[in-house]
């Protein structure tokens, strides 16, 4: 249903724009005067900036190819798909409320049931400087996640964050966030009604807290130091393992082809699982981020830690995970930085671009001492060797061509090393090239 909307309002538009060619006339107002622009998406507004509207989206087209722990049988698979397709609209309506809409036509995010939307929110800014967001929108947690995806480094964001998804995803849920900015300071404090219940139908609730304080905050000198905290309830609630991929999408997604029944996840937490799953109070996580930029080099690093807290018989559970990043502008230019989060490296030469290298270290370790001894069945997903702690370290390394400020084309070579666990051929490490197109507007 939700699709044949957008395919008719998509009908409508591409009429209005053919009507408009073929029969051109004055176009009137019906208040101040307008201000069109066209770079990077369409956008009409009024002069006063009281009313706008605007019209943007973004496509990542992916290509990988893995081997060893990333596949079951430790054989060589590719996978081709839309990692992100969006059709973004949003704007300002009487100057103080702001509305977004960002829809998924990959379907990597939101679910058939509730829709692809990875936002849908409205936000009042008659507070100054607060703001009020209500809606469907995922939290912040950490400085990768408060990072547009168009902008990250790498073509998928930590591989540390798999251990507690929970804190950055809106799970088809709605939330309410407030959030405040100074001159070096940021503050957001939100709540969440996932789309998950207890056994009396009770949804989960969740808190998320992210506050940032830059002491230098300007494109090419950046200082940055962040502090995050999320927590739910999941007494009577259902709850089992997560899965990570270790870096490597292409092992298991939508918006095209992946490795299917073969693509490989390392399993955590998986003490979780059965009827244990019901027998926790509450889950809760912190975060450390830090961040430093001069001219063309950056670092970053982001340190978690995720704890899950046992009732009755059931001990607590920990994992933690952390990762470093450097990268460096051949060509000179800096990262954006706007206060909380990077944004775009934009090309001082529109002929040549901006080239950007970088490598990243993901370390993830869920603190289970009873992990799950599954049958080496070829459809399992992760046979442990032995009991202790399941592990996963990543090296990638990789080149981003900023074509312009709309194009950006990336190549990254992924290796991944598990402790404790390994595939049904024995496999406990694995390597992989993906390949990403980028535009947007």
């Amino acid at each position: 249903m939700i699709r044949k909307h957008f395919a008719g309002f998509t009908a409508s538009a591409l009429a209005l724009a053919i009507s408009a060619q073929a029969f051109a006339g004055t176009v009137t107002t019906d208040g101040t005067d307008l201000v069109i622009k066209t770079k990077g998406g369409l956008e009409v507004a009024t002069v006063d900036k009281a009313f706008s509207f605007k019209v943007g989206g973004r496509l990542q087209a992916d290509y990988s190819r893995f081997d060893g722990f990333y596949t079951k049988n430790g054989n060589e698979a590719d996978a081709a798909y839309f990692r992100r397709a969006f059709l973004e609209i949003g704007g300002v309506a009487y100057t103080d409320w702001k509305y977004q809409i960002n829809y998924d036509f990959s379907h990597n995010a939101g679910s058939s049931e509730d829709g692809y939307f990875d936002e849908a929110s409205i936000t009042y800014t008659g507070f100054s400087p607060v703001e009020i967001k209500m809606g469907r929108f995922d939290p912040i947690f950490g400085l990768e996640k408060a990072t547009s995806s168009k902008w990250v480094t790498a073509p998928e964001r930590t591989a540390a964050y798999d251990l507690l998804p929970w804190a950055q995803g809106s799970e088809n849920g709605m939330g309410l966030n407030l959030s405040t900015a100074t001159q070096n300071l940021r503050g957001d404090i939100g709540v969440y009604a996932k789309d998950a219940n207890d056994t009396d139908g009770d949804s989960v609730k969740q808190l998320n807290m992210r506050g940032v304080f830059a002491p230098m905050y300007t494109p090419g000198d950046v200082l940055h130091f962040g502090l995050n905290y999320a927590a739910r309830d999941l007494d009577n609630v259902s709850v089992s393992s997560t899965r990570s991929r270790l870096g490597m999408r292409g092992v298991s997604t939508n918006g095209g082809n992946d490795a299917g029944t073969n693509g490989n996840r390392l399993n955590m937490f998986n003490s979780l699982n059965g009827t244990t799953g019901r027998n926790v109070d509450d889950n809760s996580a912190w975060g450390f981020e830090g961040a430093f930029a001069h001219n063309a080099y950056s670092i970053q690093a982001e340190w978690l830690k995720t704890e899950y807290s046992g009732k009755d018989t059931t001990d607590d559970i920990e994992g933690d995970g952390w990762y470093v990043q450097n990268a460096y502008t051949l060509t000179g230019e800096p990262r954006d930085y706007k206060l909380g989060a990077f944004g775009a490296v934009k090309p001082n030469n529109k002929e040549t671009g901006a080239w950007e290298i970088f490598h990243r270290y993901d370390y993830l370790e869920s603190d289970d001492s009873t992990v799950q001894n599954f049958s080496t069945s070829p459809t399992t997903q992760v046979r442990p060797a032995g009991t202790g702690d399941a592990e996963g370290k990543i090296h990638t390394l990789g080149v981003n061509w900023y074509a312009n400020e709309a194009v950006k084309l990336t190549a990254a070579y992924t290796q991944a090393d598990v402790e404790n666990a390994e595939n049904v051929a024995g496999d406990d490490d694995g390597k992989g090239f993906v390949m990403r197109a980028q535009y947007v507007f």
